[in-house]
């Protein structure tokens, strides 16, 4: 299951690459912004966009993951452009259950 809604049909090559290496991404919460924000973005991106994107894919998930929640401050040469907007695809991480003894 990769978890995308978007058919990949339409698109050309490049795009379905990058969707398709934004779900397979190797952590899960990665798979769900990134591929998120594919889906929902990558027929409209510019050729710079796509660029961009796969500069940002290029970085280590667990770093991503870090900047995405907040966790570590994103770098200077992210901090405009797309990631502000891959970003806002965030989801709730957070636990669904919470324990109360902690």
């Amino acid at each position: 299951m990769t978890g995308t809604t978007r058919s990949s049909a339409e698109i050309d090559p490049r795009r379905k690459r990058i969707l398709f290496r934004c779900w397979h991404r190797g952590i899960r919460e990665m798979d769900l912004v990134l591929g998120a924000f594919a889906d929902a973005e990558i027929a409209t991106l510019s050729e710079t966009e796509l660029d961009e994107l796969e500069r940002i894919m290029a970085e280590e998930d667990n770093d991503l993951v870090k900047w995405v929640t907040g966790e570590r401050p994103v770098p200077d040469e992210f901090r405009g452009g797309l990631f502000p907007r891959i970003a806002a695809y965030r989801p709730d991480f957070s636990p669904l259950f919470k324990d109360d003894r902690a």
